[in-house]
């Protein structure tokens, strides 16, 4: 199982990242894929509670690759790790299958208990560059974060996010109104209501003074 995953990170890259021209290429000079390397050997130690020569895998990879997984969290098939270096994974992150994560990436924690407390990615997310998804939640399949981005909340399925901190701009591929926009609009429409009110009440006095005027023709 350990090869199989190794081979489906090797095509990952084969296919999603333009430079690679084969395999041995990417087995030999890819550092994004020596870190899954490490990891798969380092994490099948920490499942069967080895834990010290787990961390030690992780931190041996950690010196050669720039890249920090720890040995305990739970990464997919088909992962492309893109340059990768400052790369951080926390212990209870987990990854879903044939997600792609930039440099600079941090799928981090918050607060000091224990348990689950590192985000989980569906499959098909792609994270950009420097982005921070902090916190026990779940992104959902097919999201991308933006380059830079803090994400510190859940994101459904098929959305794109963005901003510090991070908020959804797209959903199936469709642009989301933005919360300014509305809030323009809202301050607009209240503007017209108030303007409204004004021209009816000038409508109404318009109509008192000419239904005087009659009356005195009348007179």
């Amino acid at each position: 199982m350990i090869f199989k995953d190794i081979w489906l990170d090797i095509k990952a890259v084969q296919e999603r990242d333009p430079a690679a021209r084969n395999a041995l290429e990417v087995f030999l000079l890819y550092q994004g894929v020596h870190a899954l390397i490490w990891h798969r050997f380092a994490h099948w130690f920490y499942k069967h509670h080895m834990f010290f020569i787990a961390r030690l895998i992780s931190q041996l990879a950690r010196f050669f690759t720039l890249i920090e997984i720890h040995p305990g969290a739970q990464l997919g098939h088909g992962i492309l790790i893109d340059h990768g270096c400052g790369v951080v994974i926390g212990e209870t992150a987990v990854v879903g299958d044939n997600c792609t994560i930039y440099q600079g990436v941090t799928l981090g924690g918050v607060g000091t208990q224990k348990g689950k407390r590192h985000p989980t990615l569906g499959n098909n997310v792609t994270v950009g560059a420097g982005a921070k998804i902090l916190g026990s939640f779940e992104v959902g399949d097919n999201c991308t974060i933006a380059a830079n981005a803090v994400l510190l909340k859940p994101l459904e399925s098929n959305v794109t996010a963005v901003g510090v901190p991070a908020r959804p701009v797209k959903k199936d591929g469709v642009r989301l109104p933005s919360g300014r926009s509305e809030a323009v609009s809202a301050e607009r429409c209240c503007r017209m209501e108030e303007r409204l009110k004004e021209l009816e009440a000038q409508v109404e006095a318009l109509k008192a003074q000419l239904q005087k005027a009659e009356d005195r023709t009348d007179e």
